[in-house]
């Protein structure tokens, strides 16, 4: 199936299209010039700024600038505003509180271009609740078309304390032109061509695939071979995570491991936050990039995943020799215990189209982090021997 079947210029922005709107001045950085790590396949990493503001609540700018909107006495007068926390060389940020920090990146799109922003993969498996706001806009992460302005973070971490600093990643940026969404034809046809979903096992592309604006996959609780862990819940009493660490905390001191219950079920405890599996594994073609969205049940009691971009190349290795990656879930309980059991649907893999198809992709080459995931936490602890 080609990239694009009608318009050639719709689609999400590769690569070298992203390394072109910097060329032009349409995405820049009036601190430090914009880093060539910063560019993903499909997206561009956003950067902190040097101060963050601790704020009474959230809040939406409407048809205000963010900054107007914290008030011009920003400290003294604001009635959003807390104290400022200068995180230049490293700053603290409370579990439980939440921050506003302007990032480096600002915008000047060309019309017809718009943005949607998602928290990187580390961010949502540390249970740090992030959201980018711009300037006369009454949505999070939506960025309309033509913007020009600056962006900013909203930040909750909810299990642990973080510290940052100036410079770190915790957000990225897709930016498109166009409705990229694969319909459920196509994705029917892609799947036949390429092999999209593996049932985890080893035995092949699935036979049986869900497909309704997406992909549908289901929970693992069946339990690593070797320990019998099929999770692992946040523990409420635990130290700082520093955010540029890498693989340097011992995971007991964090997390407590999950093994399945009676018939391969897990009850989830409310407001307690859970890292697990699913059962089936993944794969992006080039041409394409991908989304984990949320599935809630219908009633609020459960919310999967908070952040789901996924790259193209991700699930097949440097030569396609992998065949697939489990996703990783992030998953929260509301108001009630709720019973999970294996193979319970639990999130919707949606698929969009590349503009082009990037010149690099997902995988060890670039430094990728999670190709050949498992249960896998995020990158700041050590890696289970």
């Amino acid at each position: 199936m080609p990239v694009h079947e009608n318009n050639v210029n719709l689609g999400l922005l590769s690569y070298q299209d992203i390394k072109g709107l910097l060329n032009n001045g349409s995405l820049t950085s009036s601190i430090d010039p914009v880093a060539e790590e910063q560019v993903q396949p499909a997206s561009i990493d956003l950067r902190l700024g040097a101060k963050a503001y601790r704020l009474v609540s959230s809040f939406l700018p409407e048809s205000h600038g963010v900054l107007e909107r914290l008030g011009e006495g920003v400290g003294n007068d604001s009635d959003l505003v807390m104290y400022e926390v200068d995180i230049s060389a490293g700053g603290i940020l409370e579990k439980g509180h939440v921050y506003l920090i302007p990032l480096m990146e600002e915008l000047n799109l060309p019309k017809g271009l718009k943005g949607r922003a998602n928290p990187k993969s580390t961010t949502g498996r540390l249970d740090v609740f992030a959201r980018v706001l711009s300037d006369n806009n009454p949505r999070f992460d939506d960025i309309a078309t033509g913007y020009k302005g600056g962006l900013y973070l909203e930040i909750l971490p909810r299990s642990f304390a973080i510290r940052v600093k100036q410079g770190l990643s915790l957000v990225q940026l897709r930016l498109m032109n166009g409705d990229c969404l694969v319909s459920d034809s196509d994705l029917t046809q892609l799947h036949k061509d390429e092999g999209l979903l593996y049932d985890g096992e080893g035995n092949g592309p699935a036979e049986s695939v869900s497909i309704s604006k997406g992909i549908f996959m289901s929970v693992d609780l069946s339990g690593d071979a070797m320990d019998g862990i099929i999770g692992y819940r946040s523990k409420k009493n635990s130290h700082v995570v520093d955010l540029t660490k890498r693989d340097y905390y011992n995971i007991d001191d964090f997390w407590e491991p999950l093994r399945a219950g009676k018939n391969s079920t897990l009850i989830l405890e409310p407001e307690e936050f859970y890292i697990l599996s699913s059962r089936e594994k993944i794969r992006i073609p080039t041409g394409y990039a991908a989304e984990m969205a949320a599935y809630e049940a219908g009633s609020g009691e459960l919310r999967t995943h908070y952040a789901g971009f996924c790259d193209p190349g991700f699930g097949y290795g440097n030569s396609g020799e992998v065949l697939g990656t489990k996703a990783v879930l992030e998953v929260r309980a509301h108001d009630v215990p709720f019973m999970i059991s294996h193979g319970q649907t639990f999130c919707k893999l949606a698929y969009e189209r590349m503009k082009d198809v990037p010149e690099k992709t997902y995988g060890p080459k670039i430094g990728s982090s999670y190709q050949f995931q498992g249960i896998t936490l995020s990158k700041q602890f050590k890696k289970k021997v």
